[in-house]
């Protein structure tokens, strides 16, 4: 199907262009989100009649993306998970989760403005990207921990999924060392 993009459309192509594109692409995603007209006589002429107007909105809108995107990039939020000992989650921290907390510092956005491929699952400091506008991309730190003291010695850069190791040799001199404490022996 053939359509006339309306606004920008990562890896498609720019306001005005016209495109093939298959047909669930278009009457899944462009058409009723309003990113693109069906390629007809008609649409054309509506479209050519109204691209001042649509150059217009789209200005307004990528100037309001680069002044949050000013206001948040490379901006740190935290947001507290339970966790194992190994820092693997309990659950995971989804794009809802991070709009959410990104909201919650005053700036509001729509959680399928972040761009995470996957979600999260263990504890750290984890880059995000958002896609505030299709030409306005930023990036934003997640803080995941398990507590808010956890989230602040991780913010100061220390690692908290290293765990302490002992050898069997220190576990060795530490049951000798309780044995002779205790006045037991190895003996029976």
């Amino acid at each position: 199907m053939e359509v006339i993009l309306l606004e920008r459309v990562p890896k498609l192509g720019q306001m005005g262009d016209k495109v093939r594109v298959k047909d669930g692409f278009a009457r899944n995603f462009l058409l009723p989100r309003g990113k693109a007209l069906r390629a007809t006589v008609k649409n054309a002429q509506t479209f050519e009649g109204q691209k001042a107007q649509l150059e217009a909105r789209n200005l307004e809108a990528k100037q309001e993306a680069l002044a949050v995107g000013q206001r948040i990039e490379g901006a740190s939020f935290t947001i507290i998970r339970q966790a194992g000992e190994t820092g693997q989650l309990y659950g995971s921290v989804s794009p809802r989760d991070i709009a959410e907390a990104v909201s919650k510092a005053g700036v509001s956005i729509n959680r399928n403005q972040i761009a995470l491929m996957t979600p999260i699952k263990a504890i750290g400091m984890h880059t995000v990207p958002l896609q505030l506008h299709p030409e306005v991309s930023v990036n934003v730190t997640a803080n995941v921990a398990r507590s808010e003291a956890e989230a602040e010695r991780q913010a100061m850069g220390e690692d908290l999924n290293v765990r302490e190791e002992n050898t069997l040799d220190d576990l060795g001199l530490e049951v000798g060392a309780a044995l002779a404490e205790s006045g037991g022996s190895f003996d029976r």
